[in-house]
């Protein structure tokens, strides 16, 4: 097994070795082998989707470990994304939105390193990348300084927006795709105005960076819905007609289906019936707020220095960075989710360079009458809805796996791997790892053998507190609280586990 991880480790490097021009044909080849796993989401198209079918619904319940490594680390063992390689670049994001920094997407050239362009989430024309006339906002010109006139001031300088999360790519298209994040600060009172171009869907050319079209979806976001989660590109059909489409599965609890050509938006519908922020969004193209979303007064967090309860889904979101998953066989998405309510009391924070920039206190719990904290999903991206859903005692906090098995694979929380028919969600097969699973399944194909693999190491913003030794209950920006109980169910840990059939 050390030579099959040292092959495959020597076969990346030479894809870089071969020269850039061949990087992205190179990456596209390697990416239809369903025997190996080459890219953070399996391919470009972030579907976290195997071919491979040895493991199938009727013979998962055999699964058995085939062998472990102890990483040797009591830390969280997180899947928090990679570089992307398209074409001659590497593609990065970074994070920073909570110490109030000016986000950004980079590339840089795959041979010498250099940076061939940086795409800002606010800021000037010239350094968010848009073209006034050429680029969209559903469908219409954003228009002279789209971003800074809906700052006040000079804020959009520390204004977050931060671009963490995972990047899609459609080589046909040529137009790579991603999210940013919430602005800065958490406190909505001191950044009056759209905070664009946080909480925002890009989709830009990989070759200049400039943006073709963009899509808000959390207008001056006021519970840090961060908007990085992965951009899942498919090709189906609506209303009898073929679209090529983008889904996305927002912290804000909204799942969003787009044409990712020209970023038409065609379905906004609520993936946790729980989500009270808004009562929806508007989709009347008529209308003068065609695409946002309706806020409910009774959940804004506008007012400073007021604890606003009982609002739903809590700042960590009806889904985190944990990704989803589709079968092109189901037609359907899987979806790890989180099932949680927080109260929200903002408060005046002055900026200071390298110094936390939030400006706000939490508490999280379950929805009120409800005691479990997650549900995995099946979503139809095409109606906005939930095919159907599986309760977990808490967050489902790691990234989904389907397969042409007709099997749905995912970890919990408290540690366990489960199994899981794609149609039904029928429970099929369970295995308890040493720790809590915050990692991403797998699989790959050696020897003639299926094999999934899983890192479990309990930590992450759900699981931070029992990570990091935490016990006040607002710590870990109320997630210590929410997440107390989670010490009864596993410990801290560090180990991949790998199972295949006997």
């Amino acid at each position: 097994m050390r030579n099959f991880l040292l092959t495959t480790c020597v076969g990346a490097v030479a894809v870089f070795a071969t020269g850039a021009a061949h990087a992205n044909d190179d990456l596209i080849k390697m990416s239809q082998n369903p025997k190996d796993w080459v890219m953070p989401t399996g391919n470009y198209a972030n579907q976290r989707y195997s071919q491979l079918k040895q493991i199938t619904a009727q013979n998962v319940g055999k699964l058995q470990v085939a062998w472990t490594f102890s990483t040797g680390v009591l830390r969280g063992h997180e899947g928090t994304s990679a570089p992307m390689v398209i074409k001659d670049k590497v593609l990065v994001g970074i994070s920073g939105g909570e110490f109030g920094v000016q986000c950004h997407v980079t590339a840089y050239d795959l041979k010498t390193g250099q940076r061939a362009w940086r795409a800002y989430s606010e800021g000037p024309d010239d350094q968010i990348l848009v073209d006034p006339v050429k680029t969209t906002d559903l469908g219409k010109p954003v228009g002279k300084d789209s971003s800074i006139k809906t700052w006040q001031g000079d804020q959009w300088k520390i204004g977050g927006g931060c671009t963490w999360g995972w990047i899609s790519y459609d080589p046909q298209l040529n137009l790579i795709y991603y999210g940013s994040g919430n602005p800065s600060t958490w406190n909505p009172s001191q950044r009056p105005g759209d905070n664009k171009w946080s909480m925002t869907i890009f989709a830009r050319n990989p070759d200049t960076g400039m943006a073709k079209w963009v899509y808000q979806m959390t207008p001056h976001d006021e519970w840090d819905f961060d908007g990085v989660n992965e951009m899942i590109l498919t090709d189906q059909q609506i209303g009898g007609q073929a679209r090529k489409l983008l889904t996305h599965f927002d912290r804000n609890g909204l799942g969003y289906t787009l044409d990712r050509d020209t970023g038409e938006l065609l379905v906004a519908a609520k993936f946790d019936p729980k989500v009270n922020w808004t009562s929806g969004v508007d989709m009347n193209k008529s209308s003068p707020t065609y695409g946002r979303p309706k806020v409910v007064p009774e959940y804004s967090t506008e007012k400073q220095d007021v604890n606003h309860k009982g609002i739903c889904p809590a700042a960590l979101g009806s889904k985190d960075e944990q990704p989803a998953a589709y079968s092109p066989d189901t037609g359907l998405f899987y979806v790890p989710t989180n099932h949680v309510c927080m109260d929200y009391e903002p408060f005046r924070v002055s900026y200071t360079a390298g110094q936390p920039y939030v400006g706000a206190t939490l508490s999280m719990y379950p929805p009120p009458g409800e005691s479990h904290m997650g549900n995995f999903i099946a979503w139809d991206g095409k109606t906005g809805k939930i095919v159907w859903s599986v309760k977990e005692q808490f967050s489902v906090w790691s990234g989904a796996l389907a397969t042409a098995g007709g099997v749905v694979f995912y970890g919990t929380l408290e540690g366990y791997l489960k199994a899981v028919d794609a149609k039904t969600g029928k429970e099929l097969y369970k295995f308890k790892t040493p720790s809590g699973i915050i990692g991403n399944v797998t699989t790959y194909e050696h020897g003639g053998k299926q094999y999934i693999a899983i890192l479990s190491g309990v930590g992450g913003w759900a699981g931070i507190g029992l990570a990091a030794g935490l016990t006040d209950p607002t710590a870990g920006l109320g997630a210590v609280g929410g997440y107390a109980a989670l010490r009864n169910y596993t410990s801290l840990g560090g180990q991949l586990t790998v199972f295949a059939l006997p």
